[in-house]
């Protein structure tokens, strides 16, 4: 396991831990009572660090190494009934956006999100989870398709930023992503957007118009990340703690502003310390949200969806 600055406490811990255990089964000392001393202050050490973090520390965790990433969530909610499909139909298909076709019991959803990647190997082939102009019109055709159908779309949102180089500006990236606002703003079947990681810029709202809007306690969602706004403001990425404070962009802070609809509390210690129950509760939240989402009309879902973007933000005459 990875371990952040701030969890130094925990991977020593972590390793008495596993001394101990070790120790226990390659020996016939009892060591159950150590081992039941050392999980215990492993939790309370946990439990104090997670429970007063600072904004730039969730913005660490948001991008932990350990983190689960998009395809690990459509692997364990779908299982096998997942159905990847592929391409724009224009230019190529974009390895950074992925999406398709799975059942959650009886219910088919249209899965959409970035995937970042795991390896240095994964992650150049993912293009860090930064997609082009295709990958943002990848996502539109599936939505599209969806809507066709009237299968609900799951959207999971979890990258640094659209991709900024020339090729991407000269396929239309500003295009392709207001392109896809437009459109999920009248599509006609229920939208749940999860920020399972981190949501920069409009990179994220390229697949972010949601009538449900999710958002991992760990996780951020802003406008710039704070490296970036560091560097603008101070011409220096030193103060990208002082940004990240500014910049409000932690899930308490989208919650208090009515950007998001809700939190979802991850396990103590992250969602990397145990992937199981974060993906168990995340599917929950989507259930949950569907089955209310599917007793509203279409025409009262857009209506709805367009009354809760159009009341974001304080307006001055």
């Amino acid at each position: 396991m990875n371990y952040l600055d701030f969890e130094e406490p925990i991977k020593d811990l972590d390793k008495q831990l596993s001394d101990c255990i070790d120790l226990g089964e390659k020996s016939d000392v009892d060591v159950s009572e150590t081992r039941v001393k050392i999980q215990r202050k492993l939790d309370q050490t946990i439990k104090e660090i997670y429970s007063d973090l600072t904004p730039w520390q969730r913005v660490q965790i948001s991008r932990h190494p350990d983190r689960p990433y998009t395809l690990d969530y459509i692997n364990s909610i779908f299982g096998k009934t997942f159905l990847e499909l592929h391409g724009d139909r224009n230019f190529k298909d974009d390895k950074a956006m992925v999406g398709g076709l799975g059942k959650i019991k009886d219910q088919t959803f249209m899965f959409i999100g970035q995937q970042k990647g795991h390896n240095t190997k994964d992650r150049q082939y993912r293009n860090f989870g930064m997609a082009n102009p295709e990958g943002y019109r990848k996502a539109l055709r599936l939505m599209k398709l969806a809507e066709k159908f009237n299968i609900p779309v799951v959207t999971l949102i979890d990258t640094p930023g659209a991709y900024p180089g020339l090729e991407a500006e000269e396929r239309g990236q500003g295009e392709a992503i207001a392109r896809n606002i437009f459109e999920m703003t009248k599509l006609s079947v229920p939208i749940i957007t999860v920020i399972i990681g981190e949501g920069a810029s409009g990179g994220a709202l390229g697949i972010g118009v949601g009538d449900v809007v999710l958002m991992l306690e760990n996780t951020w969602y802003s406008v710039i990340s704070p490296e970036s706004c560091s560097s603008i403001l101070w011409r220096s990425w030193e103060f990208k703690e002082k940004a990240a404070e500014a910049l409000k962009l932690t899930a308490k802070d989208m919650k208090r502003m009515n950007l998001v609809d809700k939190i979802i509390k991850e396990p103590i210690g992250g969602a990397h310390r145990d992937k199981s129950k974060t993906f168990e509760i995340v599917q929950a939240n989507i259930i949950k949200s569907y089955a209310e989402l599917s007793l509203l009309s279409k025409e009262k879902l857009i209506a709805q969806r367009m009354q809760k973007y159009s009341q974001m933000g304080i307006f001055h005459n």
